[in-house]
């Protein structure tokens, strides 16, 4: 790919078959050449982290797995990145639609869709702030009405203040009367911050540790799902 590098992931997922993943080489890949990236906010030094695979994300694609589906739900992913939650629900037939700000999310998502013989799936650009920047030159870029869900998921978005809150601003505004929110947090510290704005929208927290230790090559993790639910 010009301006960066890739490569191919048979990746196991528990509870799951495999799901074949491109993913960026490492996280000195960079590539803005139209600035669409920098107009959006995201830098170079977080442009790859969009492309990669991270432990929170594939212990909530393990959720995904194991998770019973409701007849007509409707399930957001936010901040997608490659999206493995999205594509194990995918697979298992569930109406999703992954998200993300960053501008090759999308062409990321139809690859690894094509790589795993899957049919077309629904993405929208998941900007959180109400305002995102007018001027993007792709038209899919542009804030999406995206609707109301009755699964809202993320993994490692809680990364800092005001991402947090714009979080929050963004889950009331396209969760259903009856929503549950999914957040496997990796301690990030933002966690009481955004549960304290959901708690004003009516929902209650439930926590459960996914603390485990190195086994194999897999490291060490530290982390918790958040699940937060009303009505």
């Amino acid at each position: 790919m010009p301006g960066y590098l890739t490569k191919l992931e048979r990746i196991a997922i528990a509870g799951a078959d495999h799901l074949m993943i491109r993913s960026l080489l490492d996280r000195q890949q960079f590539a803005d050449p139209l600035g669409e990236a920098a107009r959006l906010g995201i830098s170079s030094a977080t442009w790859p982290l969009f492309g990669l695979l991270w432990p929170s994300g594939a212990l909530l694609a393990a959720r995904m797995a194991a998770r019973l589906l409701k007849p007509g739900e409707r399930i957001l992913e936010i901040g997608c990145g490659l999206a493995l939650s999205s594509l194990v629900g995918h697979r298992r037939g569930a109406d999703v639609t992954a998200s993300d700000n960053h501008p090759l999310a999308a062409g990321f998502l139809a690859a690894n869709l094509r790589l795993n013989a899957l049919p077309a799936m629904k993405y929208r650009h998941g900007e959180w702030a109400i305002a995102p920047p007018a001027d993007l030159a792709q038209p899919a870029w542009r804030p999406t009405a995206l609707g109301r869900f009755d699964l809202i998921i993320g993994s490692d978005v809680l990364y800092d203040r005001d991402a947090s809150a714009a979080l929050a601003g963004f889950v009331g505004r396209h969760a259903a009367d009856e929503a549950e929110i999914w957040i496997v947090d990796p301690e990030r510290g933002n966690r009481p911050r955004f549960a304290r704005a959901l708690a004003q929208q009516g929902y209650a927290l439930q926590e459960q540790r996914l603390d485990h230790g190195a086994h194999g090559e897999a490291p060490a993790y530290r982390g918790r799902l958040l699940v937060f639910k009303r009505g």
